[in-house]
């Protein structure tokens, strides 16, 4: 280590941050990390772990009304919010724990306070001035609000997690997978959802079969969806509701409103001007494929880069990383066949290339099924499941496969294997199924989509 304090300076404990400290420590290398909020970071804190578990609660709204259909006499149901965010609050605190005791095994240094790059070798956190060969930077995304007139009185993804009631009626502004899967908690929950985009559609991103299904069903379930419209105003009423001003001239009532309109990487306050760190123009830190930044030794991973927002992407940085300072094999990440899902209701998810994408490359050939769950017939519910493979009409190979339906995420997880391995249509074909099972028409679709 020579003269240096640390072998690894990370700034920042999130996922991302964690495990490459963790993992530099074992390789050998002395490593202090510097979080200035919660460890855990926004997935664990802020993002997945929160969000997923108000989506579990969620959900037993559409058990209860299910389960009539399958024989079950039951009561009045009564939802308590604070009881859910109660134990949503004791789960991340015994998830916080877990992370504090995981960096002291690994033998990391914790500092708490704000993390500043004086020099490329010079962290400062609180009165302490450290020397570092390397610095990692891992500092995530927060939310961002547009300038619109009264959005100090608008919450982010942030407080909604943590809102003392549960809204009678919310607004919840912009289309992305962070809107949507608040609208389907709200809505569960029998709030009043209204979902405000700019755009024609939601999802923008996603394949086209997925973002016309979805919106759909959130259609069914009663979700507003105000397409194409911007907010130009919030004014507070004196019975604490809130007055929206949108710009096709409509009007809403409602008693929140939530904005979901993107994310801007966490660089406020690190030193990166003063340290030379190049950066785009609206934050992100500018990596090669080896998450160096334009000074040799400070690297960045994760959401403060803006490659691909994903823990698991963070957490496979972090390794590249270690493997790439202090295992001596240079290591970079493929970011092709990634995949990811919106835990809306119902859930979808993804990997490989949309239709649109694919088609710009090649000609291919796309097979869909559209049906009602089995588990439908019972409880009549009108909610339908579909599902997508964009194949490639030279290779064969399944280029991208698409989902919306229960359980769909932990399908795709499972897709994914074939797909990363280039799983060709006659393989899929030539997989027996599981049956009854929704996953079971990825094996069985025969007929061309025209």
């Amino acid at each position: 280590m020579g003269s240096f304090d640390y072998d690894l300076i990370t700034i920042g404990a999130g996922s991302g941050g964690v495990r490459a400290s963790r993992m530099a420590s074992r390789a050998g290398a002395k490593v202090a990390i510097i979080e200035n909020t919660r460890t855990g970071g926004t997935c664990v804190m802020r993002g997945c772990v929160p969000k997923k578990l108000l989506v579990y609660g969620s959900h037993f709204s559409q058990h209860f009304e299910d389960a009539i259909g399958f024989g079950w006499a039951l009561g009045p149901q009564k939802f308590n919010w604070a009881a859910l965010i109660e134990a949503k609050n004791k789960e991340l605190q015994r998830l916080e724990d877990v992370y504090h005791k995981i960096l002291t095994s690994s033998g990391v240094t914790e500092l708490f306070g704000t993390g500043r790059i004086l020099t490329p070798h010079t962290v400062q956190v609180g009165e302490k001035i450290l020397s570092t060969k390397y610095i990692l930077i891992a500092t995530g995304g927060w939310p961002s609000l547009p300038k619109v007139p009264g959005i100090e009185y608008a919450i982010t993804s942030n407080e909604a997690l943590d809102l003392q009631q549960l809204p009678k009626s919310v607004a919840i502004v912009g289309g992305g997978f962070i809107g949507v899967e608040f609208a389907g908690i709200f809505k569960s929950l029998k709030s009043e959802v209204h979902q405000i985009i700019r755009a024609p559609k939601i999802l923008r991103g996603f394949d086209h079969s997925l973002r016309d299904s979805l919106s759909a069903e959130m259609k069914k379930r009663g979700i507003k969806i105000h397409s194409e419209v911007n907010i130009s105003s919030i004014e507070k009423l004196k019975n604490n509701t809130f007055r929206l001003e949108l710009n096709s001239n409509e009007e809403l009532l409602v008693d929140t409103i939530m904005f979901a309109t993107g994310r801007e990487p966490n660089t406020k306050g690190l030193g990166l001007t003063q340290a030379n760190v190049k950066r785009e123009e609206k934050g992100a830190i500018i990596v090669d494929k080896y998450s160096k930044t334009s000074i040799d030794n400070i690297y960045a991973i994760g959401d403060v880069t803006n490659r691909m927002n994903l823990t698991p992407v963070a957490l496979a940085e972090a390794m590249a990383l270690v493997k790439t300072l202090f295992n001596k094999t240079p290591t970079s990440l493929d970011y092709k066949n990634i995949p990811s899902a919106v835990f809306s209701q119902p859930p979808i998810a993804t990997v490989g290339l949309t239709e649109n994408e694919a088609r710009q490359n090649e000609p291919i050939d796309v097979y869909v099924s559209s049906f009602k769950p089995m588990k439908h017939s019972l409880s009549k519910r009108e909610e339908l499941s579909v599902m997508k493979l964009i194949v490639s009409q030279e290779t064969n190979r399944v280029l991208g496969c698409h989902m919306m339906g229960e359980d769909a995420p932990e399908i795709i997880q499972g897709i994914a294997i074939a797909i990363h391995c280039g799983a060709t249509k006659e393989q899929f074909d030539g997989t027996i199924g599981i049956h009854p099972t929704s996953a079971e028409e990825f094996v069985t679709m025969r007929e061309k989509f025209h």
